[in-house]
């Protein structure tokens, strides 16, 4: 009977009864009532069979004797827990393993025919050594604690892989030593202790087939199969780095919820902002709430009972029936989102470090009911170590961040890093040297501001009127499924009587409030309404439920259009300042940032102090104001080549400031930013935030007007200056010869403004 998993062992095997049959003599001999009696002739019966004393050599006889041997071991295998237990008599470390329990049949039965006892990573080395291990304990009398979990990995009928630990009981061994037995001394004994990799030692030691084992092992299955999970995740969690998160995850979520149809995704949450984006951790991770790479409102993926459950309060959101909670719940996000993508019911749980959300887990199966709120309770397992690996990601991949900020978009320019590599040098060196050191602020003095800003006209009034002509598209498709199929219905009547107040009110300027107001008159009156005819009007229904979209239905097309319209002239007219701005690096090594809002708005400071091996003379800061000005002529026909394709034909105005007077700009540690340093430079940035909208004296017209360079200054020196900048331009052919000079009215705490316009040439 070849009972090994492997060719050599250090025993002879025989499986015998004889140790149990042995105690229940002696129970029986103390037992003179019934039980005794029954125990009696049971050993009878049983000494009939010569082959359970003697040893059983066949594995037939196991089967002939099969009722026999489930009656000798009923008092181990009780019937009442044969449906709850999983146990079996085995010999340790074999293939041989009867008398199963009910639950133990079944699932040998549906792990399929071809199922082969293996224990999980169990080779002939490990088999060979702990054998020659129990001979020492049970022989020897050593204490060697080499217990390890052994596993079995039984595959379920739905091919879910099931985990489940070996638990040997052998107080019915027997090791007895054979004529081929060495005698080992306490030498021999200490050198195998110091050994366990020499297995040919071992083999010399315990030659094999010269022990005896005789007798049998109770075995006990203990299902871990959401323990195992969780170490292989932690163990996969540990050494993964660029390969996706649900590759790793996915098999261990399925054996955790038991079904094949788990599907996973993952998002991470910028609670700053709000939104939610997909993770790039090496290769990014699939997210099935963010379709595309760019981040997304939260409010606009989630339905308000989902955003409250996982963003505020931090829970699982649970929805064991996509369908069926859809159609109580028409506007859920989520639910829209994965009935997409075949999904049943889903499980979102928040990744939560302290009392912040770094992301969202979204699990998934195409089987209703797979998942709901009760089973979404297994995850409390391995969230925690998710969470900590999520962490770590976030860590490295910020680290990764900071290195391209400080190589593409940090405040910290290239222009200025010297300075703050200095300055952190000598910050270390304190530090290392034992003195309590603060890092020093970093402030450039003496440098002369350049400020300019191309703003796009009347990008409110154009938002504006982007969300009436949507709303109104809205409440007009609303009312007319009003009149084909909300008739019989009792809130029909007032439900149209707002509608038809709301169009009344965007015919008017769009007021603040009314958008929201609409929104949420449409969320909770006319929904429920719109359920209630889904019935009689399901293809016109869906049709209006999928215009809600924000990414791509049609009630926020004039919106997305808008949203457009103002990311194509930022990102073009940013993308050409940038380019030019290596020309003005080359004239003299500045610092220079940028900012898009409704335009773009850049900031130039040059001076010595900025770059003290460069030659700092007036030509240069001459050649640089020029350089200003023709760059933004040429953002002003950049502008205009693209605006008939634009979705929106927005004009744009440029405006100048001109400040003679050299600042001082600091570095403020707790913004992390630059800013003009002391109360008089401040002037310099009052005038910046009141000139956008200023008039010229004594008009209502802007001292800004689309197809026109403005120029703000303040004393004559400066307009004759200027004023040979315009006549350059003209003859390089970017502006038109003539110029206008007006006053600027006066602003709060700023009197005595002029400019100087003239119009841009775009032929």
């Amino acid at each position: 009977m070849d009972l090994f998993a492997f060719p050599e062992s250090p025993f002879q095997l025989q499986l015998s009864f004889e140790p149990l049959m042995r105690r229940m003599q002696e129970a029986a001999g103390e037992d003179t009532g019934e039980s005794g009696s029954a125990s009696r002739e049971l050993l009878e019966e049983a000494a009939l069979h010569p082959e359970l004393i003697d040893g059983i050599t066949d594995e037939s006889q196991i089967h002939t004797n099969t009722a026999l041997i489930r009656r000798l071991f009923a008092s181990y295998f009780p019937e009442a827990l044969s449906a709850n237990e999983i146990k079996g008599i085995s010999l340790p470390y074999t293939n041989l393993v009867f008398n199963l329990t009910e639950r133990f049949r079944k699932i040998l039965g549906g792990a399929g025919e071809d199922f082969e006892y293996n224990i999980r990573n169990f080779d002939l080395h490990q088999f060979y050594v702990l054998n020659c291990c129990l001979i020492l304990n049970k022989y020897y009398n050593t204490q060697l604690d080499f217990r390890q979990p052994l596993f079995y990995d039984i595959p379920a009928p739905n091919g879910v892989m099931r985990h489940y630990r070996i638990l040997y009981n052998a107080d019915y061994l027997e090791i007895i030593p054979t004529e081929q037995s060495q005698r080992l001394s306490s030498e021999d004994i200490a050198l195998l202790l110091d050994s366990y990799h020499e297995l040919d030692l071992w083999k010399k030691k315990f030659p094999p087939g010269s022990w005896l084992m005789r007798g049998f092992a109770l075995m006990s299955l203990v299902d871990v199969t959401t323990e195992n999970a969780v170490s292989l995740l932690k163990e996969k969690l540990i050494r993964f780095r660029a390969e996706s998160f649900e590759k790793n995850a996915e098999p261990i979520l399925q054996s955790i919820f038991n079904t094949p149809h788990i599907r996973m995704g993952f998002s991470l949450y910028d609670e700053e902002r709000d939104m939610l984006k997909t993770a790039a951790f090496g290769s990014p991770s699939k997210s099935y709430l963010v379709a595309g790479d760019e981040p997304v409102p939260a409010k606009g993926v989630f339905c308000s009972e989902s955003y409250e459950a996982v963003i505020r309060r931090k829970r699982y959101f649970a929805v064991s029936n996509v369908h069926q909670y859809r159609s109580s719940f028409p506007w859920s996000g989520p639910s829209s989102r994965f009935a997409s993508e075949g999904v049943s019911c889903f499980i979102l749980a928040p990744v939560v470090s302290g009392e912040r959300v770094l992301g969202v887990l979204e699990i998934l199966s195409a089987l209703p009911g797979d998942l709901n709120s009760i089973n979404a309770n297994k995850l409390d397992v391995v969230m925690p170590h998710i969470t900590n690996n999520i962490k770590r990601l976030i860590a490295e991949y910020q680290n990764q961040v900071q290195v391209a900020i400080q190589d593409k978009y940090t405040s910290i320019h290239s222009s200025v890093y010297w300075k703050f590599k200095q300055e952190a040098e000598r910050y270390l060196r304190s530090r290392r040297a034992g003195e309590d050191a603060l890092p020093a602020e970093i402030v450039f003095n003496d440098v002369m501001p350049f400020y300019a800003a191309i703003d796009v006209r009347g990008s409110s009034l154009a938002r504006n009127r982007s969300i009436q002509k949507d709303l109104q598209r809205q409440l007009n498709t609303a009312l007319g499924l009003l009149e084909q199929g909300g008739e019989e219905l009792d809130a029909t009547a007032e439900i149209k009587t707002q509608l038809v107040l709301f169009l009344k009110e965007l015919d008017l300027p769009l007021r603040a409030g009314t958008e929201q107001a609409v929104t949420d008159f449409m969320r909770h009156h006319f929904y429920p309404l719109a359920c209630a005819m889904r019935q009689s009007l399901a293809n016109a229904i869906d049709q209006y439920l999928e215009a809600t979209e924000p990414c791509y239905g049609l009630f926020h097309e004039h919106r997305r259009k808008y949203e457009e319209t103002i990311s194509l002239i930022n990102d073009r007219l940013s993308a050409l300042l940038d380019e030019r701005q290596k020309e003005a690096q080359r004239i003299f090594p500045h610092y220079y940032e940028r900012f898009k809002s409704d335009g773009i708005e850049h900031n130039l400071y040059v001076g010595p102090s900025i770059s003290p091996e460069s030659l700092f003379t007036i030509d240069v800061l001459k050649s640089l104001r020029l350089w200003q000005l023709r760059v933004l002529c040429e953002m002003e026909r950049t502008h205009h080549e693209m605006k008939d394709s634009l979705p929106y034909p927005l004009d744009v105005t440029t405006l100048v400031l001109v400040h003679q007077s050299p600042i001082s700009i600091r570095f403020r540690m707790d913004e992390k930013r630059f800013d003009v340093d002391g109360s008089y430079n401040a002037r310099f940035e009052i005038v910046k935030k009141r000139i956008d909208k200023a008039h010229i004296l004594g008009t209502a017209q802007r001292i800004t007007e689309p197809g026109k360079l403005a120029i703000v200054y303040t004393t004559e020196d400066e307009e004759q200056e200027y004023s040979a900048y315009l006549r350059d331009l003209s003859v390089l052919g970017l502006l038109e010869p003539d110029t206008e000079k007006h006053q600027v009215e006066d602003l709060q705490g700023v009197a005595g403004l002029k400019v100087l316009r003239a119009r841009i040439k775009y032929e």
